[in-house]
């Protein structure tokens, strides 16, 4: 048996019970090595969400900075990161400096006196996003039945902070519109989504700043809630919604300079 089919067990049950949490981790594999490591190809480890090994094993310290950084990245991108971890004077040799991302792999200075290489494969995985539909309308009643299939943890209750991706929904549709946009607004939430026309929004919109609401967090208020499909049905219309969200979910992060 290599070393990762002995730790593989125990590094699923460690995922499982970071799932379980909600938290946000990372596996990370090393891919290849060249010259002396202490680690070889096929070692793994699980990461949390600090970029710290939380169980596994990727050899000594002189990858533990390129990898912790690399898998903040990937758990704030949400996309998989290849690392390079050379001697300077090898990433000299081809032409790249620490920091330098070719290709896909992001190259990292390997200080250690071994001088060996080692490329690391590191794979986010992200707490299942959560949608709050607020409502018993045809629609939401749609909307819950649909989400889930497109890996959406559906509540009509409050939304787990500690979850990254979070999206309440509004479809009461008369039924209690302002409470449902009250409680909407003083979540802390990216995406808030109205189940109505542009006109009702608009006539919510000014007794919600009138009661003491921001208006940029407001106007930030998706409404009508979907993308413009000509969605007719309450099925057409839930489709819609969820076409918007997964939208939403996969928008590439944006960061300040």
């Amino acid at each position: 048996m290599t070393p990762a089919e002995f730790l593989s067990e125990d590094l699923a049950d460690v995922a499982q019970t970071l799932r379980d949490r909600s938290e946000p981790f990372a596996f990370a594999t090393i891919v290849r090595t060249v010259g002396s490591t202490a680690a070889k190809p096929g070692a793994k480890a699980v990461l949390g969400p600090d970029g710290a090994i939380v169980h596994g094993w990727l050899g000594g310290g002189c990858t533990r900075g390129a990898v912790k950084r690399a898998t903040l990245q990937a758990l704030q991108d949400g996309t998989p990161q290849l690392v390079s971890v050379a001697p300077e004077d090898l990433l000299a040799e081809i032409g790249v400096a620490a920091g330098d991302v070719v290709d896909g792999t992001k190259f990292a200075s390997n200080g250690c006196p071994s001088r060996g290489t080692v490329d690391i494969f590191i794979e986010p995985c992200l707490p299942v996003p959560q949608l709050a539909v607020m409502g018993t309308s045809p629609v939401a009643k749609a909307l819950a039945a649909l989400a889930p299939q497109f890996h959406w943890a559906v509540s009509d209750g409050p939304l787990d902070e500690a979850t990254p991706k979070r999206a309440i929904v509004i479809a009461t549709q008369g039924q209690g519109d302002m409470d449902a946009l009250k409680a909407a607004l003083s979540a802390n939430c990216g995406h808030v989504a109205f189940v109505g026309s542009a006109r009702k929004f608009a006539t919510l919109a000014d007794k919600l700043e009138a009661e003491g609401f921001e208006r940029a967090k407001i106007e930030a208020v998706k409404a009508p809630a979907g993308l413009n499909i000509g969605a007719l049905t309450p099925e057409e219309i839930a489709l819609s919604i969820l076409a918007d969200l997964v939208k939403v979910r996969r928008a590439p992060v944006v960061r300040d300079e």
